[in-house]
């Protein structure tokens, strides 16, 4: 089995491995082309980092600057809007669902660090998904860490720091986020 395939099946893998590296190049190289296209040669989303993706719906508008790790764990649904300053760290599946709005600087991070230190400092890491679900508006500045499922119709917060998941329908915000209704 392979670093990558650990990566995928959620279990704990070395993100320093030369075909991990060279997956991150290939989406770096994508996300600079999105980033540095002139917005009537971009569209809604660069060429590189559209073919980078696992999938992607219709009317999905992603704005400049915008990072990602790898891009194939990531799956856009229809009309998904993703603000600027976004980065989503997609070492786990990371699925948004449609008519969703990311606000400026949203941070989705799926990849969780070994906590002792000598693992942490030889690349051990572990990779959770991290699922979104329709009709969601994830207020700017938010952080949803991984292992998190956010309902349809949901609302995070500015700023907040989601750490559980969040049911549909309902509001949270702070850090970590609680529910407001």
């Amino acid at each position: 089995m392979t670093e990558k395939d650990r990566m995928l099946a959620g279990e704990w893998y070395c993100c320093l491995e030369p075909e991990l590296d060279r997956l991150r190049a290939e989406a770096r190289n994508a996300v600079h082309e999105h980033n540095t296209l002139s917005p009537d040669r971009r569209g809604a989303l660069g060429p590189l980092l559209s073919a980078c993706f696992a999938g992607v719906g219709e009317e999905v508008f992603v704005e400049a600057p915008f990072h990602c790790s790898y891009g194939f764990n990531i799956r856009l649904a229809d009309q998904v809007y993703i603000n600027a300053g976004c980065t989503i760290l997609d070492s786990g599946r990371v699925e948004i669902g449609e008519g969703t709005m990311l606000g400026p600087s949203v941070q989705i991070y799926c990849a969780e660090h070994h906590r002792d230190a000598e693992r942490r400092r030889a690349g051990e890491e572990v990779a959770r998904p991290v699922s979104i679900g329709r009709n969601v508006w994830i207020g700017g500045g938010a952080i949803i860490l991984g292992g998190v499922s956010i309902g349809d119709a949901a609302i995070v917060g500015a700023g907040a720091v989601v750490t559980r998941d969040v049911a549909a329908g309902s509001i949270v915000a702070g850090n970590p986020a609680r529910p407001l209704r």
